[in-house]
């Protein structure tokens, strides 16, 4: 081996280890996993792929770059406890409730992006979807919807029905965005102090008069029982009555008689009613 040989071997080793290693570059770049619950975002050379990677192994063009968005379900909490929610420190809504009042709010929003609109949302409003659509898009609809109610029902009776309006208003305004409203779980409705405890003190007057009830009613069914057995001892009375003639009653005092007289009593004295027959007095002998 010359002095030439050894260096071109060298070179040539050199040469293909560093086409490995650019090959070995553009495989990696070329294979993406996508995980379960996120969509692939392609962009290459700036332009989006309107097609979302689903979850799996994928082959692309190793210049292009895949961001990752998920799909499943997730939370948007707004509440006045400062280590809840999105946003550090009080961050419940406040609203105007149909007289006017001010009324704060804590609430959770469940949503989820459509897999196959990832794209449209990454290029037309971006990765921070919540910040920019979610959020603002809630705190319309909570707006609107306490409008339309009394402060009391919204703490009381209609807090139902205060949620499905905040679950239309909100689907109507995140409609076309690539954004799924799923649920909203209104989790606490704080009043001004004063109405609180004018709202407390009517439930539990409220609560009182159905007590109140109760035991009237209680008493109802006592006094229609009472009457009822009333009639019953009445009417057996009634039935007794009828039966006791006069020879059923002579036959009764006989019988009474006859009892007595062998009763083992030390003395029996029986003094008819009549008068007309003679005392009946049996006085044991002593003892046996």
């Amino acid at each position: 081996m010359n002095e030439f040989e050894l260096p071109k071997k060298v070179g040539k080793g050199v040469v293909g280890f560093a086409v490995f290693f650019v090959l070995l570059i553009i495989v990696s770049k070329s294979i993406v996993i996508v995980a379960p619950g996120e969509a692939g975002v392609v962009v290459l050379l700036g332009k989006v792929r309107t097609v979302a990677l689903g979850n799996g192994l994928h082959l692309i063009n190793p210049l292009a770059r895949v961001f990752k968005m998920s799909v499943r379900t997730e939370e948007y909490t707004m509440s006045g406890a400062a280590a809840e929610g999105r946003v550090r420190g009080d961050d419940s809504i406040e609203a105007l409730t149909s007289e006017g009042l001010n009324v704060r709010l804590d609430l959770t929003a469940w949503f989820r992006l459509i897999e196959k609109e990832a794209p449209t949302v990454y290029q037309t409003i971006g990765p921070n979807y919540e910040a920019k659509i979610v959020r603002p898009a809630l705190k319309t609809a909570i707006r609107d919807a306490v409008v339309k109610y009394t402060a009391a029902g919204i703490y009381t009776e209609k807090r139902t029905e205060v949620v499905a309006d905040i679950e239309a208003i909100l689907s109507r305004l995140t409609a076309g965005r690539g954004i799924v409203v799923e649920k909203i779980l209104l989790r606490n409705v704080i009043l001004p102090k004063r109405l609180m405890d004018a709202i407390d003190i009517k439930l539990a007057a409220e609560q009182e008069a159905q007590q109140m009830e109760f035991v009237l009613m209680k008493e109802m069914k006592e006094k229609e029982r009472k009457i009822v057995e009333a009639e019953g001892v009445k009417k057996s009375n009634q039935i007794i009555a009828s039966g006791l003639t006069e020879r059923y009653l002579k036959w009764y005092r006989i019988d009474m008689m006859r009892e007595l007289i062998g009763s083992p009593n030390n003395t029996i004295i029986f003094i008819p009613e009549d008068m007309k027959t003679s005392p009946i007095i049996n006085v044991p002998s002593g003892n046996k």
